[in-house]
């Protein structure tokens, strides 16, 4: 999808980019699969804040993803392709024959009038989701489940996808998007096909009010802060952290160190990822 540039008509517009939104064929969503979202700006059940730089932004409604696409029993027709305010990537509104209705992630190449299957009514084309044991070695792939039947879990967001590298008993390997490489049992169902929406990595939001409107607050950074407030802190002039590595507000390692502590699921890893 192009990438359209904004005119410098001001200091904000001169290097903003933006979406074209070509693809999006419908601009309401089906308002029987929306909830409604109430906002938390980042505190928890107890009113504590737990992630920070959250408030404020433009009103939304959940879409309702069908990430299991358990409808076995007959192919449904791409009826729209829309805008998703709380995923990167588009959402394409599929029609049963009986008129049910349900939004799936839209992968690249996906266009209204097209027709997506799952399981036994599936074929090997963009959008039909398969269980793994029944796609080719190589193929691309995204929406994947860690468990079967707990619906997608990998590869959901704008422009990504996995692949499927070798199949080996009742396992798959499986390239992830990071690189790593991890057995999933084959009975998990995937969904063939890149997620769509590839440029998303290539706007520029151009101003601090545009972070807003996404509902993200600033970010001040350590160094600017005084010694009591951040462990960068302090110091005379721009002087340098004063230390081997970065550290967050709690004086924990910020970059570099690794933080993964399930070792259950560490047979299940063939190769890392890069660091």
């Amino acid at each position: 999808m192009p990438v359209k540039v904004y005119k410098p008509t001001s200091a904000g517009r001169r290097g903003m980019t933006g979406h074209t939104f070509e693809e999006i064929t419908k601009s309401k969503p089906e308002r029987s699969l929306t909830e409604a979202i109430r906002k938390r700006g980042g505190r928890n059940n107890q009113g504590r804040l737990t992630v920070r730089h959250r408030g404020g932004g433009h009103k939304r409604r959940y879409r309702i993803i069908d990430f299991k696409r358990d409808r076995l029993d007959s192919p449904a027709t791409v009826i729209a392709i829309e805008y998703d305010p709380n995923r990167s990537a588009r959402i394409a509104l599929i029609e049963f024959p009986d008129g049910e209705r349900r939004y799936i992630i839209a992968p690249l190449g996906l266009k209204v009038g097209d027709r997506v299957g799952s399981g036994d009514q599936a074929e090997l084309r963009v959008g039909d989701a398969l269980p793994i044991r029944d796609i080719p070695v190589g193929t691309l792939i995204h929406n994947i489940e860690f468990e079967p039947g707990r619906g997608g879990q990998i590869a959901r967001s704008a422009g990504v996808s996995a692949q499927l590298v070798a199949k080996e008993g009742s396992y798959a390997q499986v390239r992830m998007p990071s690189g790593e490489v991890r057995l999933i049992n084959d009975r998990c169902m995937a969904t063939i096909g890149q997620v769509g929406n590839t440029d998303h990595g290539n706007i520029k939001l151009g101003k601090a009010g545009r972070r807003r409107w996404m509902g993200w607050r600033p970010t001040v950074r350590g160094i600017a802060m005084d010694p009591g407030a951040h462990p960068h802190g302090g110091g005379e002039g721009r002087s340098p952290i004063g230390m081997p590595g970065p550290k967050t507000p709690w004086g924990k390692p910020a970059m570099g160190k690794r933080t993964r502590v399930n070792r259950r699921t560490d047979r299940f890893i063939v190769r890392r990822r890069a660091r």
